[in-house]
């Protein structure tokens, strides 16, 4: 199908302020997903306006809107650097656990292993 300037401007703004991703741009309006990154750009370039990024995956994180701040942020900088080294401790042992498959609940002898999956994740 073919479009107007106008048109092709519209799909374009609609696409570049988030009012509705390129795939549904192009279901919407019968044309590839290209052409309506096309459009987009097209848009962009008419009004000098800076390139958005799109939804990147950040740490296992996709299709979050933005690059996740560590919780509690001010309780760590409330901490004292005894306590900063244990989190990290504690940190990197959950991190190597969790890459060979399970998750530990509980302290001392009443510590239980939760596998996360039938598999390996490496």
């Amino acid at each position: 199908m073919k479009y107007t300037k106008e048109q092709r401007l519209d799909i374009g703004r609609r696409i570049y302020d988030g009012e509705l991703t390129r795939y549904e741009a192009a279901e919407e309006y019968g044309i590839s997903e290209q052409t309506a990154r096309d459009y987009m750009r097209h848009y962009r370039d008419a009004n000098q306006l800076p390139p958005k990024r799109g939804v990147r995956s950040y740490l296992g994180l996709a299709k979050t809107k933005s690059i996740p701040v560590p919780t509690g942020m001010e309780d760590l900088q409330s901490m004292t650097k005894e306590e900063l080294i244990d989190a990290l401790v504690m940190a990197r042992i959950t991190e190597a656990r969790l890459k060979k498959g399970y998750l530990v609940e509980g302290v001392g002898a009443e510590k239980t292993f939760i596998p996360i999956g039938r598999k390996n994740t490496k």
